[in-house]
C-alpha cells in the first residue's frame, strides 16, 4: 500500500460487489433509486428471492439514482457504495429503503453506524463525494443497456421484463436452475 498520494483510495466498485454465493448459477442485476417506491416494494421481493434461492441466486445492486425527481437518491446511492467497501451493502440497502423519506446526509451517516460501517470517514467521504463516480458510473452503464427508469432488472445478463414480485421473478428464476447440472458436469473437465 506504500502509495504517494495518501488520497487514492482504490474504491471497490458496485459492479463487483455481489451478495450471496459468488458460484451462484443465477445472477440477479438490479438498478435502484432510494427515493423510489417502486424500488422499495422490488427490494423486500429480492430479500425473499435471497431467502427462497439462497446459494443459488447472487444479486449485485447497482444504481440509477433519478435526481430530477429524487433530490437525495444520489448521495444515498454513495452512502451504499460506501458501506459496500466493508461489506455492509446489503444491510445498507435495506436500512435506506426503510428510511427512505429521510435521506438526509446527518441521517445517512447514522444509517450507516446502524448497518455495521465502522469507518471514521464515511461522512467524510460523502460531503466530498467520494464515491459519486462509482454511482455515476452505473448510471451511465445502465442507460448504455437501455435503462430509462427503476427499478431495473438483469437475470443471468438478460433483462428481465416482468413484474418485481417475488412470485413472478422466482417463476422466471427457477427455470435457470433446471439446466444447472450438465453444464456443472462439462466445466469440471477445465480443472
Amino acid at each position: 500500500m506504500g502509495m504517494a498520494k495518501a488520497k487514492t483510495v482504490e474504491i471497490i466498485e458496485p459492479k463487483n460487489i455481489w451478495v450471496g454465493n459468488p458460484e451462484a448459477p443465477v445472477s440477479l442485476v438490479m438498478y435502484v433509486d432510494y427515493e423510489n417506491e417502486d424500488c422499495a416494494k422490488a427490494n423486500e421481493a429480492v430479500n425473499q428471492l435471497k431467502e427462497a434461492f439462497e446459494d443459488t441466486l447472487k444479486i449485485n445492486l447497482r444504481h440509477f439514482p433519478l435526481t430530477k425527481i429524487n433530490q437525495r437518491s444520489h448521495k444515498a446511492a454513495e452512502a451504499v457504495v460506501g458501506a459496500g467497501q466493508e461489506g455492509k451493502i446489503w444491510e445498507m440497502n435495506n436500512i435506506l429503503f426503510a428510511h427512505r423519506r429521510n435521506l438526509g446526509t446527518i441521517s445517512l451517516k447514522e444509517y450507516a453506524r446502524e448497518a455495521g460501517v465502522m469507518s471514521k470517514n464515511f461522512l467524510n467521504d460523502l460531503v466530498n463525494s467520494t464515491y459519486g463516480w462509482s454511482v455515476r458510473n452505473d448510471l451511465l452503464e445502465a442507460l448504455d443497456k437501455g435503462v430509462r427508469d427503476v427499478p431495473a432488472f438483469f437475470i443471468n445478463g438478460e433483462r428481465y421484463e416482468g413484474k418485481a414480485t417475488f412470485t413472478e421473478m422466482r417463476k422466471h428464476i427457477e427455470p435457470l436452475l433446471k439446466i444447472k447440472p450438465k453444464a456443472a458436469a462439462t466445466s469440471k473437465k477445465r480443472a
